[in-house]
């Protein structure tokens, strides 16, 4: 259904905005924050950060698992399969290599993980870049099967 996919082409585009600002303006800035003000400003940005990130990736994730079941005609199946892969790459991402390295971050700033937490955050940069060009791909795919 075509709900489903605006759904997670909404939520989709909602990361790749809010993924590119966290990676060029607000990962970049880590290194100025100073140590006096690290922990109390790491708790503020963590916390923050969840409550804007956490709704939209469940979004992201239910409507990628429920396009198996509801995907509009017209979209090719390899999509689908392809845009859940992303989200379990972006899931995967998170769990396992930036939210270990906030941990480590939450106990004070230590610039070498921080470079390191800039570095891999590139791999979710270009996952959902890529998982954003998809499913605008899914789209035009579905509007063409309703022009037809």
């Amino acid at each position: 259904m075509m709900p489903t996919l605006l759904a997670n082409v909404a939520a989709t585009w909602f990361l790749v905005g809010l993924i590119w600002m966290v990676q060029v303006v607000h990962y970049a800035q880590f290194d100025g924050v100073g140590a006096d003000g690290w922990a109390s400003y790491h708790t503020r940005h963590t916390r923050n950060i969840t409550l804007i990130v956490g709704p939209a990736m469940l979004v992201e994730l239910v409507s990628a698992i429920a396009l198996i079941w509801l995907a509009p005609k017209g979209v090719p199946v390899w999509m689908i399969w392809a845009g859940l892969g992303g989200v379990a790459v972006l899931w995967l991402s998170t769990a396992l290599v930036q939210v270990p390295m906030h941990n480590t971050l939450a106990t004070g700033f230590d610039a070498a993980i921080g470079r390191r937490l800039v570095l891999t955050n590139w791999l979710r940069t270009a996952v959902w870049t890529g998982r954003g060009v998809l499913v605008l791909w899914m789209l035009k795919c579905a509007f063409d099967n309703v022009r037809a």
